[in-house]
Order: structure tokens, then C-alpha cells, then sequence
């Protein structure tokens, strides 16, 4: 049985994600913002699996929420065996965190960066830690921009380029992590779900849902290839690595960059210097 942390698990792939490792006898634990969907999901799951799911609130949106979280799973665990930083969103308008940044930015990289590095040390505990991010292929389409991290900085927004910048985001964590944990019981890796029919795109605007729902896959698509990453024998020693489901794992001369993976690293670590 091993410990396995999911981020935005009440619906989705997550949701579908911890279905199946529920059902495989895992102890999963759901990190979600919102808990009255969290417990509703908790009431399905638990209906299924020998071990009682647990809930954990996670508001990527605030990094001293972030934060708070983070050391309460550190209280409650002695180790993970997976982290799967899964929770995202896209938005249609321009928003702020509670800190300020883009909320791309904020809440699909930068939260998720602070709850990953927090968490290191309980994935080190394990005999083998797992992480697993969720990018996209849309990070064909990003850039990295510190001009444009905080909200207030932003003159024109469009949504799509600022959702690719934070996928490209966590591509370029991911490998940057990746090198870091070189020779460590620990492994990070990356994945693009596929278009997935999930809440992310139905918050878009109905003429571009309508267009987007020609390609959509359902969530037990991407699923299956999470719980390989998480749990196949295969997957012990890949390190560094980018899946793709739906696509080829094409990726960008950016996410390849060593140079700008470090340079964003130590500019993230700057912005959370007192977090950290």
C-alpha cells in the first residue's frame, strides 16, 4: 500500500486517477480547494476501496494557504510514495492570486511549485518517491516572461498564451527537478492528459467548448497512463521523462532549455524566499 497525494481530486483525472488507485488498495489522500466537493468525492471513493480516503484542503490561489497545507500533511504523514500535481485551471479573463500573480501562473506553476518543494522530504522518506506533473502540449505555445508573472503588470490579456506560459512552467520544473534528484530515491515527470473532457474546458466560452469538444477524450484515457507513472515497475528509474497521451510527447526548444529551467527555478525560489 502505498501513500499517494493528488492535488484537484474531486473531478476529472484526478478524480478518475484516485478511483483506481482506491480500488487498488492504496491510501490516497485528496488535496482540493473546495471540501464540499472534496467530501462528495470522498463518499464515492470510500464506497469502493478498503481504505478510507482522506481530504486535505489545498488553495493553490494562496501560497500562505499553500503553506499551511503543506505542513499539515507533514504533520499527519511519515512519508508519500506519489505526489501528482494534477489541479489547474483556465481562465477567460484576467485575475490575480491573493499574491498578486497571474492566476495561470499562480495557481497552475507557482502553487504547485511551493506545495512540490515543501513535500520533498516526506517523498525522500519513501523507499521510491513518485512526482508527476501535469503540463500540456499548450506549452508549445508559452513563454517565459517575469515581466508578466504578477497580474498587475498585464495590459492585454488572452487566454490562451497565458495558460501555454504556465504549462511550459511546469515542463520546465519538472526537468529542472528532475536533474536535482539525480542519484536520489526520488523521480520527477511530466505528461500532457490529452484534451480531456473535464470542468477545465467547460469553463471556456461556449463557441470555443463547442470547437474543443470535437477532440475531447474521456479522463480514463489519461488515467491510465498517471497510474502507470505512479505504480509500473517500468517507471522505478525514468526520470526527467515527458508522456503524452492523444499526442506525440513533442516538445518545445524552450521546455528543453536547461539554461531557462535554471533561471526560472532561481527566480521562483526568489518569489518564495519566505515561504520556502
Amino acid at each position: 500500500m502505498k501513500n499517494i497525494v493528488i492535488t484537484g481530486a474531486n473531478a476529472g483525472i484526478g478524480f478518475e486517477t484516485a478511483q483506481s488507485l482506491v480500488s487498488a488498495g492504496h491510501r490516497v489522500i485528496l488535496a482540493c480547494r473546495n471540501l464540499e466537493k472534496a467530501n462528495q468525492a470522498k463518499i464515492q471513493l470510500d464506497a469502493i476501496g478498503k481504505e478510507p480516503v482522506e481530504i486535505i484542503q489545498l488553495d493553490l490561489n494562496s501560497l500562505q494557504q499553500v503553506t499551511q497545507a503543506a505542513h499539515e500533511l507533514i504533520n499527519r504523514l511519515d512519508h508519500i510514495d506519489v505526489l501528482i500535481n494534477n489541479a489547474g485551471l483556465i481562465n477567460t479573463q484576467l485575475e490575480a492570486t491573493e499574491d498578486g500573480f497571474e492566476k495561470h501562473f499562480g495557481v497552475n506553476y507557482l502553487g504547485h511549485f511551493l506545495w512540490t518543494m515543501k513535500l520533498l522530504p516526506l517523498l525522500k522518506n519513501a523507499e521510491q518517491g513518485r512526482i508527476i506533473h501535469l503540463s500540456s502540449i499548450a506549452h508549445l505555445g508559452g513563454t517565459i516572461n517575469p515581466n508578466k508573472f504578477k497580474a498587475e503588470n498585464i495590459k492585454h490579456f488572452h487566454t490562451f498564451p497565458y495558460y501555454a506560459n504556465s504549462k511550459l512552467a511546469n515542463l520546465l520544473f519538472s526537468h529542472h527537478l528532475a536533474r536535482l534528484l539525480e542519484g536520489t530515491n526520488v523521480t520527477s515527470n511530466a505528461l500532457h492528459p490529452g484534451v480531456v473532457d473535464s470542468e477545465l474546458y467547460r469553463q471556456l466560452p461556449k463557441y470555443q467548448y463547442m470547437f474543443v469538444s470535437l477532440v475531447l477524450i474521456p479522463p480514463s484515457k489519461p488515467t491510465k497512463l498517471i497510474c502507470e507513472m505512479a505504480l509500473d515497475s517500468k517507471w522505478a528509474n525514468k526520470n526527467g521523462q515527458y508522456a503524452s497521451v492523444q499526442t506525440p510527447a513533442f516538445q518545445s526548444s524552450k521546455a528543453k532549455n536547461t539554461a531557462l529551467a535554471q533561471t526560472l527555478f532561481d527566480t521562483t525560489q526568489k518569489l518564495l524566499n519566505s515561504y520556502l
